[in-house]
C-alpha cells in the first residue's frame, strides 16, 4: 500500500488542498511553499496542517525483472530494472513467471538527505502485464510443418517403429547407441497426461530421469542437448548449488523483504537439469521432494508466505537414495569393456571429425534440432492419450507381477511405480503420434522401467539395453511370465 494523496489545510486562511506523493522521490510528500488558493487575494500562509482521516491508499507493489537468459548469448549477464505495479496489477504474478511489462520508464531519486549523494534508480511504472508461461504451452506451428509430421508418419504406418527410429536419432547424435537412454530423454521431455480427479486432486504428467555411470559416458551430454530441446530449461551443478538456490531465496533491497527464484521455479513449464547432483550437502538436495512430486514450493522466509508453481521435468545427474522413489527412470550408463563395441565407437567418433568421410547408416537423414523441438512441442501440446484395454491388461499385470516378486525393492514397487508405467506408456503414444496407448507403449514403457531395474530377471535373457540400437528386437525376444 502507498498513500495516492493527502489533504492538507492552511493555518491562515483554512483553505484545503490535496497533496500527491511522488513515486519518482520514493513517495515522498513535498509541501507547496505557499498556500494555492485560487481567491482574488491571494494567501500568503506558509504553514499548513495535515487533515485527519483524508489519506486515500492503492495497492502498490514493487517487483524486479530480469532478461530471460533463453534470448541472451553465451556468457552474456541477464540485465534486471525494477518495475512497480499498482491498483489492479499488484499480484498477478508470482516469482518465476515469465512476463511482458508495458509502461512508463521514469527515474527513482533517493530522499534528500544532508551529506548523502543523491542516487538515481531507473524504474519502469507498468500500465499493463501479461504473463507468457501459458502462451509457451500453446500450440503455434506453422500448417505446412504440421503437414509434415502427418505425412512423415503416413510414410511409416506400416512400420511405426522404424519412424520412431528416425525420431530418436536426431537425439544427442553425437553419441553413438545409447538408445534406451536417448528413448528415455525424449519420453522425458514428452511426458504424459496430467490428470484431475472429482475431488481436485493433481497427479502430475510430467516424469523425471536419472542418469549414473562411471565418467565419459556422455551423462552430461544428453543433460546439454536435452536442455536445448526443452523451450524453457535450466541448467545448474550441485557443486554450486544450495537450497536458495534451487527453490527461493529472501532478499533484502532497500529496506524491505523481496524473493528471488531459484533454479526449479525459473524452469517451471519446462525442464531443470541438475549435474553432479551429489556433490550438494545432504540438506540441500533434501528441498526438491516437494518440487518434484508436488510441483510446488511452499515458502515462509521473512513474513513472505506463499506457495510457487514448479511443474518442471527433472533430469539429474546422480543423486542420493532419499529421492529415488520420486525418480520415475534410473539408467545406469556402465563403461563397457567390450572391444566390437569399442571398435565401433571409434569409428563413429573418427567419422564425425572427417568432413567428407561417408558417415554410417544409421547416421544418415538426422532431424534437425529446429525440428525435434517443434515435434517434442507440438506432440506434448496436441494429444492426450488415452489407455486401450490392452494396455491396461498388460501394465496392470506387471505392476501385479512386481509387487508378487519377493526379490524386488518394495520401496520402488509402489503405487508411484504404476503411474510412472502410465506416464511413460502416454508419452510413447505422444511420440508415436498417436492418441490412444496401445500394448506396444505399454510394453516400450515397462522395458524402460526394467531397464532402471537392475535385479530383474524379466529381461535378464536379451542383454544389456542400454547398448541396443532397437527395442523391436527386445520386444520379440522377451519371454513371456505368467502370473
Amino acid at each position: 500500500m502507498y498513500e495516492g494523496e493527502r489533504t492538507y489545510m492552511c493555518r491562515k486562511c483554512k483553505h484545503m488542498f490535496p497533496v500527491y506523493p511522488e513515486l519518482e522521490t520514493r513517495n515522498s510528500i513535498v509541501l507547496p511553499p505557499s498556500c494555492p488558493s485560487q481567491r482574488s487575494k491571494p494567501c500568503e500562509g506558509t504553514n499548513f496542517h495535515y487533515v485527519e482521516n483524508t489519506i486515500i491508499c492503492h495497492d502498490y507493489q514493487e517487483i524486479k525483472i530480469q532478461e530471460s537468459t533463453q534470448v541472451l548469448g553465451v556468457g552474456v549477464i541477464p540485465r534486471s530494472t525494477l518495475v512497480i505495479l499498482k491498483d489492479d496489477l499488484v499480484d498477478i504474478v508470482k516469482a518465476g513467471d515469465d512476463v511482458i511489462v508495458t509502461g512508463i520508464l521514469t527515474a527513482k531519486w533517493s530522499p534528500d538527505l544532508r551529506d548523502v549523494r543523491c542516487d538515481l534508480d531507473p524504474v519502469l511504472i507498468a500500465n499493463h502485464v501479461r504473463r507468457t508461461n501459458e502462451l509457451k504451452s500453446d500450440i503455434n506451428l506453422p500448417d505446412d510443418v504440421i503437414m509434415q509430421f502427418k505425412q512423415f508418419w503416413l510414410e511409416f504406418k506400416d512400420t511405426p517403429l522404424k519412424g520412431r527410429n528416425a525420431v530418436l536419432r536426431g537425439i544427442c547424435p553425437q553419441v553413438f547407441g545409447l538408445f534406451t537412454v536417448k528413448l528415455a530423454v525424449a519420453l522425458t521431455l514428452i511426458g504424459g497426461v496430467q490428470h484431475v480427479d472429482a475431488s481436485g486432486t493433481k497427479v502430475r504428467g510430467e516424469s523425471h530421469l536419472l542418469l549414473v555411470g562411471d565418467p565419459g559416458t556422455g551423462k552430461s551430454q544428453f543433460l546439454k542437448f536435452a536442455a536445448k530441446l526443452s523451450n524453457r530449461s535450466v541448467i545448474t551443478t550441485g557443486l554450486g548449488s544450495t537450497s536458495a538456490g534451487l527453490t527461493v531465496t529472501a532478499v533484502k533491497d532497500g529496506g524491505e523483504w523481496m524473493l528471488e527464484a531459484g533454479a526449479l521455479v525459473l524452469a517451471d513449464g519446462g525442464l531443470c537439469c541438475i549435474d553432479e547432483f551429489d556433490s550438494m550437502r545432504e540438506h540441500d538436495r533434501a528441498t526438491i521432494h516437494e518440487a518434484m512430486e508436488q510441483q510446488t514450493i511452499s515458502v515462509a522466509k521473512a513474513g513472505l508466505v506463499t506457495t510457487l508453481s514448479t511443474k518442471t521435468v527433472s533430469l539429474v545427474q546422480q543423486i542420493l537414495k532419499a529421492i529415488m522413489i520420486l525418480i520415475n527412470l534410473f539408467l545406469s550408463i556402465p563403461l563397457s569393456l567390450n572391444p566390437e563395441w569399442d571398435a565401433v565407437v571409434s569409428s563413429h567418433i573418427l567419422a564425425e571429425g572427417e568432413p567428407g568421410k561417408e558417415k554410417d547408416e544409421h547416421l544418415a537423414h538426422i532431424w534437425p534440432l529446429a525440428m525435434l523441438r517443434r515435434y517434442i512441442h507440438f506432440v506434448k501440446g496436441y494429444f492426450r492419450p488415452v489407455l486401450t484395454k490392452e494396455a491396461e491388461k498388460v501394465i496392470s499385470s506387471y505392476y501385479q507381477l512386481q509387487r508378487r516378486s519377493a526379490t524386488q525393492n518394495t520401496a520402488r514397487t509402489t503405487v508411484r511405480m504404476l503411474e510412472s508405467l502410465i506416464r511413460l506408456a502416454q508419452a510413447h503414444a505422444r511420440l508415436m503420434f498417436r492418441n490412444e496407448v496401445t500394448r506396444l507403449d505399454a510394453i516400450t514403457a515397462i522395458l524402460c522401467i526394467e531397464s532402471s531395474m537392475t535385479t530383474s530377471a524379466i529381461v535378464d535373457s536379451v542383454g544389456n539395453a542400454l547398448h541396443s540400437i532397437s527395442l523391436k528386437t527386445l520386444i520379440k525376444n522377451m519371454p513371456s511370465k505368467k502370473g
